[in-house]
């Protein structure tokens, strides 16, 4: 008998324990508030009820609604960081080009209970932050996944995986024209596998000016 009062007190105990807190999971819940209805729009009183925390337990998390925001933008916006790197180190050029624009295909279009939606063309770019500028931290970010881009382009001219008269700084621009488009495509709700058709004939469309005169 007093197994079973005990074993009844435990279960009573744990079902009225508060749910195990999941940072990811919240940092995705509040990506998605931010993205839909920009900082400003975004009330700590929103976020408190869609991460199902309260406001002291929210500013214990993460200090301040500025500083979840921060986590948010950055623990999205550099995955697209990660694609350029993998992609410029791979040792065939087209392979970095095709990697660039179908990598990125399949980013924008994750599943939405994983993933929040594209940060570019997102209610946050016309919104910041004292802690963030977030149209500041875009341009950098793309800033410099253009850089990486251009200079391994540059590394197979000289190499001779492209044709001399390859003009780097265009061809960059072009592959990037290309992944501007499928992101604003992605946010309208272009189905992946038509997105992922569209990459697959740039890419196509692109190589077949890149090549090298020894090939």
């Amino acid at each position: 008998m007093e197994r079973t009062i005990y074993n009844a007190s435990v279960t009573e105990r744990n079902r009225g324990r508060p749910r195990a807190f999941d940072r990811d999971r919240a940092v995705l819940d509040a990506a998605r508030l931010f993205w839909r209805r920009g900082y400003s729009g975004t009330s700590t009183r929103a976020l408190t009820a869609a991460l199902g925390l309260s406001t002291s337990s929210l500013y214990a998390a993460f200090g301040s609604k500025a500083g979840l925001f921060e986590e948010a933008v950055r623990t999205y916006a550099e995955r697209y960081r990660e694609i350029y790197q993998q992609a410029v180190a791979e040792k065939d050029v087209r392979t970095v080009i095709e990697r660039v624009l179908t990598d990125s295909v399949h980013e924008f279009t994750q599943p939405s209970d994983t993933h929040p939606g594209c940060l570019i063309s997102s209610a946050v770019m016309t919104d910041s932050t004292s802690t963030l500028d977030t149209s500041a931290y875009v341009a950098e970010l793309h800033s410099s996944n253009e850089q990486a881009l251009l200079v391994r382009i540059e590394r197979a001219i000289q190499d001779g995986e492209l044709a001399a008269g390859t003009n780097a700084t265009i061809l960059t621009g072009l592959i990037q024209s290309v992944w501007h488009g499928l992101s604003v495509r992605s946010n309208a709700c272009t189905a992946r596998e038509d997105l992922l058709a569209t990459a697959r004939l740039a890419h196509q469309l692109i190589c077949r000016q890149l090549t090298s005169p020894t090939s």
